[in-house]
């Protein structure tokens, strides 16, 4: 286990784990939790043996419940503070989002303002049953940029986006579930064993396959423009031309489960 101030991180056979560790204000976010959080999942991206990576939040009462507002006067008092407190949020997103490997948020309790733009930068949200779920931001007159802003709407959607900016109201994870801002809601006493069995299906797949189908829908959420179609075929090919590929079809004829190597 490595520690970064308020920032926790782990790796257990093949999954990298990342806790917001900050119970005390429901793991609320400060400007040095953003930068821990990018060098973690730096950290996390270069390792060949990761093959997921799971974020969540210390004290089983919250994922993240935003940015921490105690230090607004410290962090964010002019514009100039505020910008730059958004490139390098922007920055912790982006690792998240653009991670080349699955990602997973499991939350348990308040997922609310960033903590909610954190989650949609997940590939997979799996959330408790007694989690809560909003974007404050009409309450307290911030703007939301629009990089953090369309990965709602690619997740939900615009009108379920626009009711949950426009109400600033809480969701409970039943409401999450019926918008599709979460995956899968299960009871809090299973939470972790349920994620558990999700990480390991996927640390039993072929990296290469994954990581290819990742890349690939992230370039079909781009402007048509801006994709990269040349590199999806060639992820595709590195997939055929693979050993593991090779070992699928050998495990599949001889009835046994293919052993993965990312190679």
């Amino acid at each position: 286990m490595t520690q970064s101030d308020k920032m926790l991180s782990r790796k257990e056979a093949g999954v990298g784990i990342v806790t917001f560790n900050n119970p005390e204000r429901h793991n609320a976010v400060s400007l040095e939790m953003w930068e821990a959080t990018k060098r973690i999942l730096d950290d996390f991206a270069a390792d060949n043996d990761i093959r997921v990576v799971v974020l969540t939040g210390a004290g089983g009462k919250a994922f993240v419940s935003g940015a921490d507002i105690s230090k607004f006067d410290s962090e964010r008092a002019s514009l100039e503070a505020a910008r730059a407190y958004g490139v390098k949020s922007e920055a912790a997103y982006g690792s998240i989002y653009e991670f080349p490997k699955p990602t997973i948020a499991m939350i348990r309790g308040y997922c609310i303002g960033g903590g909610l733009g954190l989650a949609t930068c997940c590939d997979l949200r799996i959330a408790s049953d007694n989690s809560r779920f909003a974007v404050p931001a009409a309450k307290l007159g911030l703007g939301y940029g629009y990089v953090g802003l369309k990965r709602l709407v690619d997740v939900v959607g615009p009108a379920f986006a626009k009711e949950i900016f426009y109400t600033a109201r809480q969701f409970d994870a039943n409401e999450a579930l019926a918008m599709g801002l979460v995956n899968r809601v299960v009871p809090s006493a299973e939470l972790e064993t349920y994620v558990k069995s999700v990480t390991d299906m996927i640390c039993a797949n072929a990296p290469l396959t994954i990581q290819a189908v990742k890349y690939t829908v992230g370039e079909i959420l781009k402007d048509e423009s801006r994709r990269n179609i040349a590199r999806t075929v060639e992820m595709v090919e590195k997939c055929f031309i693979s050993r593991d590929y090779n070992e699928g079809r050998a495990a599949f004829m001889e009835k046994r489960k293919p052993v993965f190597t990312g190679t």
